[in-house]
This record gives C-alpha cells, structure tokens and sequence, in this order.
C-alpha cells in the first residue's frame, strides 16, 4: 500500500506541474522549468551524500575505532547489510547529542549510513540494530532516488510559480490576470510541498517495516523511536536547524517542532509507528523487556540518559 501511495502522489505532483506550467507559460515556459530543475537536482543526487555528511560534520568509522560501542555499531550495521544481500554502506558518526539517525546515497552501490553520538549514548545493542536496519531498509528501496524524483518535481512546480509573478496567466481572450498569477505563486508551492512531505512520510513507515524484518527485532526498533521521540526535541539539533530541507532524511525530525501525521510534518506520528512496529511483533509492549530510562545525574533536563557509554561524553573520540 505505501508503494502505491507513492506512485499516487507522484502522478499526483506530476499532475500539478503540467497544470501550473501550461496555466504560466504553456508548453515551452513548463519545459524550460522542467530543464533547469532537472539539472539542478541532477547535481544534489550524484553529490547529495558527500553535501550533507560535510554539513553535519560526519566522520567515517571502522571495525578499528578505539571505543568499543562504536566497533559494534559498525560490525552490526555491515553484518545487517550483508543479511539483506546489500553492499556494505560507508559508515558514520556524527558527534551531536540528539538521538537520531540517517541514509544517504545515489543508489545501494554508493550508500552512506550515519548515527550519532547520541543515538549511541542512549539505545542498547539490539535498538542501534533496529535503528540502523530502518536506515538500509531505505538504501534498499533506492528511497533516495524517490525523494529526488519528487523534489525535481516539486522543484519545477515553485520556478512554474515564481514564473507566474512576471508573466500573468492570461484568459481566452488574451487578457492578463494577476488575481490568478497570485494564486499560482502562493499555492502551486505549497501544494508540491505538501505532496513532498506526504511521499516522505509513506517511506518512512515502508522502511520501518523492512527495517524491522531485516533486523528481526520490530520491537527492538519500537522501544528505539520511543526513547528517541522522548530525548530527541530537548536536545536542538543546530545543523538541522540551520537546513531543514534535510530533516525528511532523519529517522526522528531533528527539528524543535512537533512533529505528527498531518499535512505539514516530513515524518509520520512516532506513536503510529510504535503501534504498526508491535503489530508486526504480535503484541502489545513487554513490560519486561522494555529498557527503564533513569537520567544521567547532572545532565541537563531532556538529555540522553546514561547508555552503553555510562555519564555523558562530548563525544566517542575524546
């Protein structure tokens, strides 16, 4: 059901910008929009892991890293690829206090994982796997190369409206009107927009599906989002903040908003996930299996709680 989801809303986008481009400039206006975005978003997908790994200060780890948690988070993630039958991803760790996570990559062959120190510091072994499984669930299904077509599209559809501010769509009988222009402009965006976030949030539940079968574990990755979701806003996330264009990437929207299953959030309500994640499992929560969350003394309210690493650590290499 969410890949027809998602062919539905991309015919849907699609629909959009050929209405908009033949309301603003007809045939030759929506193809020289369509051009110019597909070029652009050309750039971002043969570049768009090594853009965003360098904006959040990612750095590479391996089987060698001294900080034992770290060895695991790396062995775990390439023994999870190898079980899905994927090429091993490049690994990361970005050194941020939020809780969360990410995929990045053209194409399975060229795939990037990254996690941060928070993450790490908070979830148990079996949570990281679950959380790292989601992020090659979406490698798997080339989720990459779908938020790329989809912003190529939506892309096209904001240049159709900027179009529409200097060339007013005009009536049968030739006559300009800056009424619809205006329109155009405000609602052409909004609307691609919205498909856009609708798409992001279909991908998310797919990938934790697969995620939870490649892992073994849906409730590995259940307990994993809840802690995240409880940790993740009191801790501000300042490169997401400072581009949130890549906030759908996360596997928690790293922004301060709340985030829930309504038109205008990238990501689908957490407790929604949690249900369908215990659904998959076959029941409600293990009380007993659940982790307790005991805060790390002195740290600051909403900070990660006492992990694999014990008192809080600025960071996995100091």
């Amino acid at each position: 059901m969410n890949h027809l989801k998602t062919f539905v809303l991309l015919a849907a986008l699609t629909a959009l910008f050929v209405g908009v481009g033949y309301l603003v400039g007809g045939a030759i206006g929506m193809a020289i929009a369509l051009v110019v975005a597909v070029a652009m978003n050309g750039f971002a997908y043969w570049n768009a892991d090594k853009l965003v790994l360098s904006h959040y200060g990612a750095q590479p780890v391996d089987a060698n890293h001294p900080n034992a948690v770290v060895r695991n988070y790396v062995a775990d993630t390439l023994a999870l690829a190898e079980r899905a039958g994927m090429p091993a991803p490049r690994v990361f760790l970005m050194d941020n206090p939020q809780p969360n996570a990410f995929a990045t990559g053209r194409d399975p062959q060229h795939a990037a994982v990254a996690a941060t120190t928070g993450l790490l510091q908070m979830l148990d072994r079996d949570e990281i796997r679950g959380v790292m499984a989601h992020e090659l669930a979406h490698v798997q299904n080339r989720d990459t190369l779908t938020m790329t077509v989809t912003a190529t599209i939506a892309g096209a559809v904001a240049m159709l409206a900027n179009f529409a501010f200097f060339l007013a769509p005009r009536d049968q009988n030739g006559n300009s009107n800056p009424i619809a222009g205006i329109l155009i402009m405000l609602l052409a965006p909004l609307a691609a927009s919205l498909v856009q976030m609708a798409i992001s949030r279909s991908r998310e539940y797919e990938a934790d599906r697969i995620g939870a079968a490649i892992a073994g574990d849906p409730r590995a990755l259940a307990r994993a989002l809840e802690k995240m979701e409880r940790f993740a806003k009191g801790e501000l996330n300042i490169a997401a903040e400072q581009n949130p264009a890549t906030a759908h990437l996360f596997i928690i929207n790293p922004l301060a908003g709340k985030g829930a299953d309504n038109l205008f959030s990238t990501h689908p309500n957490t407790r929604n996930r949690i249900a369908k994640l215990y659904e998959l499992a076959g029941g409600q929560p293990d009380a007993e299996r659940r982790a307790p969350i005991v805060a790390t003394p002195g740290a600051p309210s909403g900070s990660p709680t006492a992990g694999p690493w014990g008192q809080r650590e600025r960071g996995p290499w100091g």
